[in-house]
């Protein structure tokens, strides 16, 4: 993978390659971003960059390092990524896993790490990089590399290092070893030591703009530009989430139904105590879903929210909204979201999706929100 097969960013390509043509190559990197700007392609990208450096443009010895990296196999280059136990695999060692890690990323290279977990068939645990794995980033680093250039270690989903692990990996930081370039990966900046972070040269990724999204699947998902463009609208910014949408028309139906009910029993649900009753069964049945599908419902409400918010400024020319199952009125629902409560019905569904993420509760999670959603959509406007 090159910096040609990054999806936009293209700002920060030029960045990182200036550092590597004038040899400014900050020796700990933090790239913070979601899965779906593009961290992960981006690092392995940075990382052929560095390892292919010292060769002659164009020579052979060039074009197999180029090779190795794009299969994810140099031996300069190293991964370390959340993990857990699974029925043939104890230890939690990235190196027992590499297998499943290469055909991952070649298959989901701006996947999520519910994703990864997924594809190891341990989907309802928790990923993480226990100590025992940091021991084992320190052995390999204090090696030289291999090849004779620099060594690279890409640390992803930086932010599920523990305590204990999180030290050892600030050793190697505030001491590394010669001509070593640790890029640590994260979607939450703030879950990573402080002291971890102060060491670190920090990128920021921003959102994909939809018309990088909408253009990328019209060109490699064959999709008509409509329904590409209301699937980039519905991503967000985010080309994982837009990669997930595309298949997916039959959950926007269901989430439609489950959205509909929702905000439906909330009307009734102000002064009637008997109410509330629709509101703890439908959080009850969100509970039941997997992780994954109750994150992607809280994308669509927020997306769905928003559109309402839209209609409701006359700001017709961005509205893509459809109601095929329920024949939902966008219109009558529109005047009930306005700007005295629509930051704050956002800062529910973004808590609840972290919660989620956390493993929290499912029925708590749900349930509180109903009963935000219940009083902030009898906000006046």
């Amino acid at each position: 993978m090159n910096f040609k097969d990054v999806i936009g960013q293209t700002h920060l390509k030029n960045h990182l390659l200036k550092s590597v043509e004038n040899n400014r190559i900050p020796h700990a990197q933090l790239f913070v971003g979601s899965v779906g700007s593009g961290i992960l392609p981006m690092a392995i990208a940075y990382a052929q960059a560095i390892l292919s450096r010292h060769y002659q443009s164009g020579s052979p010895e060039e074009l197999a390092c180029i090779k190795k990296v794009e299969n994810l196999a140099h031996p300069d280059l190293h991964f370390s990524f959340p993990m857990n136990s699974t029925d043939s695999v104890k230890n939690k060692i990235a190196s027992l896993f590499i297998e499943q890690w290469r055909l991952f990323v070649k298959a989901q290279p701006y996947g999520s790490l519910y994703q990864w977990l997924e594809a190891l068939g341990i989907d309802k645990k928790q990923g993480t990089i226990g100590v025992d794995e940091s021991k084992e980033i320190a052995k390999k680093l204090i090696h030289k590399p291999f090849e004779g250039g620099y060594q690279v270690m890409i640390i992803w989903m930086a932010d599920r290092m523990n305590i204990e692990s999180s030290n050892k990996i600030l050793k190697l930081i505030e001491e590394p070893p010669k001509n070593t370039v640790i890029l640590l990966l994260t979607e939450n900046e703030e879950s990573i030591l402080g002291t971890i972070q102060s060491r670190c040269q920090k990128l920021q990724f921003p959102l994909l703009p939809d018309a990088v999204i909408s253009t990328y699947i019209i060109e490699n998902k064959g999709l008509a530009e409509n329904r590409a463009i209301k699937i980039s609208k519905l991503a967000h910014g985010d080309l994982n989430i837009a990669l997930q949408l595309i298949d997916e028309d039959s959950d926007d139906l269901i989430f439609e139904k489950w959205f509909v009910v929702w905000v439906r029993s909330a009307f009734k649900a102000k002064g009637s105590k008997a109410a509330i009753n629709p509101l703890i069964d439908w959080s009850v049945e969100l509970a039941k879903q997997n992780r994954e599908t109750q994150k992607k419902f809280l994308t669509y409400c927020s997306a769905t929210f928003r559109q309402a918010m839209l209609k409701n400024y006359k700001a017709d020319s961005l509205i893509y909204f459809e109601a095929p199952a329920t024949k939902f009125s966008l219109e009558k629902f529109a005047p009930f979201i306005h700007q005295n409560n629509i930051l704050q019905i956002f800062e529910a569904l973004e808590d609840a999706s972290y919660h989620i993420t956390r493993n929290g509760n499912g029925k708590i999670i749900f349930t509180d929100l109903s009963i935000k959603l219940t009083r902030l959509i009898h906000a006046k406007q």
